[in-house]
């Protein structure tokens, strides 16, 4: 017996969790379709960070700030715990704090400077040694990666009237019906396709002509200070500049990139740029790298965690370095497009390639694909 519903969502991750709660909303019947117990990809591997800074300013600044909008929603319904954290990017550098100034400096976000001084007052994670400044901003959230997807999935099931059918390989979709590999299927008006890093099961024709490529991140946790209170900010070095399209649009970004390839050409090789988050249980997140393509391998490189471990002891203090946790995460990224959007067939639609973006954009892309569809107006 096949099912019926208006919308199928394959893929439980944070992207389809996107869709189906923006579905649900619009009163339509959702069914979500996931091929694990539970998300297990890029969605639980990351640092918890809502991050609109990172994003230039215009379309997907406004998406980012829609979508942190909506994660205070599901805090506020008591859905998960979310942290108004903001986040401090930390200059060590010259160059790093004349890019900060620049950016500051063309109000394009909702940011500003801190002397020294004041960054260590708010925040007992930054290394005062050679600090020269810091750039404050407010709007970046902390979830618990970890759970964060799970509670979701479990709310849209109770609250949402979502139907959740998890450990649901889907292999093959056509004619507006959905085929799972125990042989059960489900139709709907409309499919869309949010499978991650997965390429290849569904549409893999043109998923290999999108230019997507995989990304693959190494990341680290250990035991956050105990001076680290509830709502301590995300911290970014100076090497993060190199590595957000917000930054891009700043002439300073030139003179630090030279020097980071000068000096430190093994950063750039493995796309390191170095990031941390204080998590509410006691660990503090630390990362990350980028591999993309035939780079990546399915083991680990011990050279790529140290790497990280010697620069973030460049510009946090820790009152124990030891590594409780290794793990890698991937994702899916487009060269050029923040998301790579597709009608593979009539009614069926892919919403894939968030990058590194996904916690960040995932619910405003999603209402915002839902007002095309359905003509609203924003």
């Amino acid at each position: 017996m096949t099912a019926r519903y208006d919308v199928a969502v394959v893929g439980g991750g944070i992207v389809g969790l996107a869709h189906a709660w923006m579905a649900a909303q619009r009163g339509l019947r959702v069914v979500l379709l996931e091929r694990s117990a539970a998300a297990e990809g890029a969605s639980v591997r990351n640092f918890g960070m809502i991050w609109p800074i990172g994003q230039p300013a215009g379309t997907l600044l406004a998406l980012a700030l829609r979508s942190r909008g909506f994660w205070l929603q599901l805090h506020a319904l008591g859905v998960l715990e979310v942290e108004e954290c903001g986040s401090f990017h930390l200059a060590h550098h010259s160059d790093e704090l004349s890019v900060l100034e620049e950016f500051c400096d063309q109000q394009t976000h909702d940011s500003r400077m801190l002397a020294p001084q004041e960054v260590v007052q708010r925040t007992p994670l930054a290394n005062p040694a050679g600090l020269l400044g810091g750039m404050f901003s407010p709007t970046e959230l902390r979830v618990d990666p970890r759970t964060a997807s799970r509670q979701i999935a479990a709310w849209l099931s109770s609250s949402q009237g979502v139907d959740c059918q998890f450990e649901t390989l889907v292999t093959r979709i056509e004619n507006g019906q959905v085929r799972a590999a125990d042989g059960r299927t489900w139709t709907a008006q409309r499919i869309i396709v949010c499978s991650g890093s997965d390429l290849q099961t569904l549409y893999p024709d043109i998923l290999g002509r999108s230019e997507l490529q995989l990304c693959k991140l190494q990341m680290l946790a250990a035991a956050a200070p105990k001076s680290c209170g509830a709502g301590s900010p995300h911290i970014a070095s100076g090497l993060t500049l190199r590595h957000y399209t917000a930054f891009r649009g700043c002439s300073s970004q030139a003179t630090l990139q030279a020097r980071i390839s000068a000096q430190s050409p093994e950063l750039d090789r493995y796309g390191i740029h170095v990031m941390a988050s204080a998590m509410p249980g006691g660990d503090i997140i630390l990362g990350d790298s980028h591999e993309y393509g035939d780079d990546m391998t399915p083991f680990d490189n011990p050279q790529i965690d140290e790497l990280i471990l010697r620069e973030l002891r460049k510009v946090i203090r820790l009152d124990d370095w030891t590594v409780r946790q290794r793990w890698h995460g991937i994702y899916a990224k487009h060269p050029t497009l923040p998301v790579f959007e597709a009608e593979a067939a009539d009614g069926v639609q892919i919403c894939v390639g968030t990058g590194g973006a996904g916690m960040t954009l995932a619910f405003g892309l999603a209402d915002r694909a839902w007002q095309r569809w359905i003509g609203e107006t924003a």
